[in-house]
């Protein structure tokens, strides 16, 4: 679960330019792997404060942001590479690059000092939502903080987790989304395997769990130092909520301000959790219905948006719909090789044109979720699915490729080997195929678009070949205010989450936005008054504060 922000296709190419050695990270599951165990009786030292290597990658970056809303702020983007501990247990042992990006407003006056990010996922960049924040967040802020985002342990320029070939990632796009028959279970079972196993043939169980949680907020507080930072000034969205309130747990004194925003929630079980997302995702496409339904000049979807997507999932079924545009042919600078020209080939001869992209139900029911994030991708998911059933499937490949990190030159970028790897290095629970199989019918039957496909979520991490490092239980003793964010229509991480977190710290303080989508700040009035006053003066809102949608 991610923020969308737009530029990660982009941000990749730049940081092939920036990022020293990004291509090429073979030796990290040997070094992991060699790590010695720190010995029972002795407590680890205390790991030296990191130096930061900044560069200055200004130019590439305005060239990247030169088309977007805020591009005419006046920023200036540094270039960070530093190395972490492995692992915290020996913390003088083999270090871990990171990559993260500094972005400097001009004219800021009384600095408070960093304002650290982080957009989600797990897998999502760091230094992708730095960018994209300076763009959007209030200038007020800006003119406070430098902003400050880093690539998690595992995540694009810090060392990335890279083990599943994109001819896979295509498999797990195109996969049924609503697995019910017993065959169709068998594949999606099969598929979840061979994804482990083309991860375990690359890394071993001690490499794979060094992507966990709890190292990356021990990572936040090194990098914290290595800025000047005394205390942490954090925020945090969807599952970035989880890695600042660990960070809380782990260093409650080293609190200024947090706000978590898009709440997972803390305290439910795999379970509970996957069944709470296919609810709330059926929730946020009703609302998305009403939506279309209620323009003016009427909804291309018709009057029963709900059958408008069966009849097109039936569509896509029979016959996976053509796109219009072809498919990309990934680049050698997208790590893929590009075979020699033949010295005999003709000099007039051309290649054939690439086969056009087939949209199949699982490509569609991507488009639908990555669309239902944000009310503004509404418009463009009605387009989207119009388009689909007139025989067009571009428009939904735009959408279904934000979701699974396809980039523009047909290569994947590392999200959803880090999305497994950080999740499954968290999680303790198991479960059988059997109890899959029965969970499957029953939420399809209470969930009709996504009851299924969260239902066989969870065997993904049963099969996964990592040791695991739980995610503590967080009251965050003794911190600073915590400011949790939630919204009533949150389609990905639902309000009582964000009810749940407020609760459970000692510190929590509960804001609610009653608007739909994923996230909230810095959509309305309300929601970006309060969270800026927090943010910049430490005056929190009053506990339960609600701000109309």
């Amino acid at each position: 679960m991610r923020l969308h922000h737009g530029l990660p296709a982009l941000l990749t190419v730049l940081l092939l330019a920036v990022v020293p050695g990004l291509a090429g990270c073979t030796s990290f599951a040997e070094t992991a792997a060699d790590e010695p165990s720190a010995p029972e009786s002795s407590a680890p030292a205390e790991p030296e404060v990191p130096e930061i290597e900044w560069s200055d990658c200004n130019e590439p970056i305005q060239k990247l942001i030169a088309a977007q809303p805020g591009s005419d702020r006046n920023l200036t983007f540094s270039c960070g590479n530093t190395a972490l501990p492995i692992s915290y247990d020996q913390p003088g042992g083999d270090k871990l690059p990171i990559f993260l990006i500094r972005v400097v407003m001009a004219g800021q006056t009384d600095r408070i000092g960093s304002l650290m990010v982080n957009p989600g996922g797990p897998g999502a960049s760091g230094a992708d939502a730095a960018i994209s924040l300076a763009l959007s967040l209030p200038v007020e802020v800006l003119q406070r903080f430098d902003l400050v985002g880093f690539d998690p342990r595992g995540v694009t320029g810090s060392t990335p987790v890279e083990c599943i070939p994109d001819e896979l990632k295509e498999q797990v796009l195109a996969a049924e989304p609503r697995p019910t028959t017993d065959e169709q279970l068998d594949d999606v079972f099969a598929l979840s395997q061979e994804v482990a196993d083309a991860c375990a043939e690359e890394y071993n169980a001690a490499s794979l769990g060094t992507f966990n949680t709890v190292d990356t907020a021990r990572d936040m507080d090194q990098l914290r130092q290595a800025v000047g930072d005394e205390q942490l000034s954090f925020l945090g969205y969807s599952y970035g909520t989880t890695l600042g309130s660990t960070y809380a747990e782990l260093f409650p004194d080293k609190v200024r301000a947090m706000v978590l925003d898009g709440v997972v929630d803390p305290d439910a079980d795999e379970v509970a959790h996957a069944e709470g997302r296919a609810a709330a995702l059926e929730a946020g496409f009703d609302a998305f219905a009403a939506g279309c339904t209620g323009l003016i000049a009427g909804c291309p979807l018709g009057a029963q948006p709900r059958q408008f997507v069966e009849a097109l999932l039936g569509q896509a079924e029979q016959t996976p719909i053509p796109s219009s545009e072809a498919a990309a042919v990934p680049s050698a600078a997208a790590g893929t090789e590009t075979p020699s020209a033949s010295p005999t080939a003709s000099a007039t001869e051309t290649p054939e044109p690439a086969e056009p992209r087939r949209a199949t139900p699982g490509v569609v029911m991507a488009a639908i979720q990555a669309g239902l994030y944000d009310t503004q991708s509404w418009p463009q998911l009605v387009q989207a699915l119009a388009a689909a059933q007139q025989g067009d499937s571009a428009a939904l490949f735009s959408l279904a490729d934000t979701f699974s990190g396809r980039l523009e030159d047909g290569s994947y970028s590392n999200f959803l080997d880090a999305n497994l790897a950080v999740n499954c290095a968290d999680s303790e629970e198991t479960f059988e195929e059997a109890e899959v199989r029965e969970l499957a019918g029953e939420w399809s039957a209470k969930y009709p678009l996504f009851g299924a496909g969260s239902a066989v979520s969870l065997y993904r991490c049963s099969v996964w070949e990592a040791e695991r490092t739980p995610v503590p239980e967080r009251d965050a003793a003794d911190s600073a205010p915590i400011l949790v964010v939630g919204t009533s229509g949150d389609p990905v991480t639902p309000l009582p989450g964000a009810v749940e977190l407020a609760e459970n710290l000692e510190s929590g303080v509960l804001l609610t936005w009653q608007g739909q989508g994923h996230t909230a700040y810095p959509k309305t009035e309300c929601v970006t008054t309060a969270v800026n006053a927090y943010l910049i003066d430490l005056v929190a809102p009053l506990d339960g504060l609600t701000c109309p949608a």
